[in-house]
Order: C-alpha cells, then sequence, then structure tokens
C-alpha cells in the first residue's frame, strides 16, 4: 500500500501543479452553483434536490475529463514502462491513480458543501437527505472514477479515454431515464444498472446496502479491468 500512496501523492501534485484541477473546479461550480441558485432564488425552494438531481449527468461530464489522463498518458509517453520497472505492482498503480482521481473529487465536493450552509442559513436543512445526498455523490463518483481509470488504462490517447469513459458513464446515467420506453420484462434490469436509479433513494436519505454494493462492485470491477489491461502488457 505505501507504493499506492506514493502514487497517489504524486498524482495530487500533478493534478494541482497543472491546470487540470482547477479548470474541472471552476466548471463544476459554476454549473452546480447556476443550478443550485436557479433551484433557490427562481423557485423559491431552499433545498438542494435540484444540485442532488443533476449531479449524476454532471459527474458523467467532468469526471472523465479528471480520468482521461491518468493512464493513458503514461503509456502514450513511454513512462508507464518505468513506471513498472519500479518496486512497484500494476494493481498499485491503478489504486494509486484511483485514489488521486477521488481526492480530487472528493475536494470537488467539499467545495460544493457551501450551498448546505446556504440553505441552511435561510431555512431548515433537511440533513437526512442532504447527508445522503453527499455520500450517494462520493459512492457514485468513487463508480465513475472507476470507469475513467479502466478506460485510461485500454488506451494511449487522451481523448479516446474521455470519449470511451464518458459514453460509458453517460449511457449508464441514461438507463434511468429511459425505464419508460424499455419493455418490461428487460426493465429490472436496465433499473439495477442504472446510476441514477441507485443515488435516487440515498439522496432522499435512505442508504440500501443494494445501492451501496452496486457502487462499489461497479468500482472493484472497473479497476480490476485496468489492472488486467495493464498486466496485458506482459502476455505480448
Amino acid at each position: 500500500m505505501s507504493a499506492a500512496i506514493a502514487i497517489t501523492k504524486r498524482e495530487l501534485r500533478t493534478y494541482f501543479n497543472s491546470p487540470v484541477a482547477y479548470i474541472v473546479v471552476t466548471v463544476y461550480m459554476l454549473l452546480a452553483g447556476y443550478l443550485y441558485f436557479n433551484n433557490v432564488f427562481i423557485e423559491k425552494q431552499a433545498e438542494m434536490r435540484a444540485y442532488f438531481g443533476l449531479a449524476p449527468m454532471l459527474f458523467s461530464f467532468i469526471i472523465p475529463a479528471m480520468t482521461m489522463r491518468l493512464l493513458a498518458e503514461e503509456r502514450g509517453s513511454g513512462t508507464l514502462e518505468l513506471l513498472i520497472t519500479m518496486p512497484v505492482r500494476d494493481w498499485e498503480v491503478v489504486l494509486g491513480k484511483f485514489l488521486a482521481a477521488l481526492g480530487l473529487l472528493a475536494v470537488l465536493l467539499g467545495l460544493t458543501l457551501v450551498y448546505a450552509f446556504s440553505v441552511a442559513s435561510v431555512g431548515a436543512l433537511d440533513k437526512g437527505p442532504a447527508f445522503g445526498g453527499y455520500f450517494g455523490l462520493l459512492l457514485m463518483g468513487a463508480a465513475y472514477v472507476g470507469i475513467g481509470v479502466m478506460a485510461s488504462a485500454l488506451t494511449k490517447n487522451q481523448i479516446v479515454a474521455f470519449i470511451l469513459s464518458f459514453a460509458i458513464s453517460f449511457a449508464l446515467y441514461l438507463f434511468g431515464k429511459i425505464l419508460q420506453v424499455v419493455p418490461g420484462p428487460l426493465q429490472p434490469i436496465v433499473a439495477f444498472l442504472s446510476m441514477d436509479s441507485h443515488f435516487e433513494a440515498i439522496s432522499r436519505g435512505v442508504i440500501d446496502t443494494r445501492d451501496v454494493l452496486y457502487y462499489l462492485s461497479v468500482t472493484a470491477v472497473s479497476l480490476v479491468i485496468a489492472t488486467v489491461s495493464l498486466e496485458s502488457r506482459k502476455w505480448k
């Protein structure tokens, strides 16, 4: 684990020593802020439901941008091979990259707490849904980050990694929006695969172990595929 933590620290420094983190944070805060304040001041509703409702869609755009370079850049520049020659295992590389992106996401979510504090200053904040919403966003964000790391491990091109990660993430988000047009027998499967469907209950303050296990499973499967992709270079 010490190697994974070292990689995490290196990646976090890389994030904040480059424009990536600041661009991602700025874009997300502007979009989330618009959605939040539109709900509070125009619709006269002092709650965070609008923000939590659209955060899954925002994640499908923002997180691929955060993760696209993690392994694709290393593979494209040849520095991944140099990294692998060090006393570090493939899963530690993947885990370190994952934790760095998750750390940036946690910072991003931490900054949006100003919305919760502003709601509390003008009215009674329903703490259950607020806590559940942020907990759900962290779980869902981890799943999206896992998908992003997987996509970055499968290609040497950052743009391809972004498109692949976005396509998978947005498809999982859309599954929850197309249930009404899905044939009846397939609806349970599509609902189970939907990122948004699992988030809805958590954002209401209802934490179901099935929803938690879904996000953890997506994260774990994505990281396993990313690790296998790195290991595949040894099979050639």
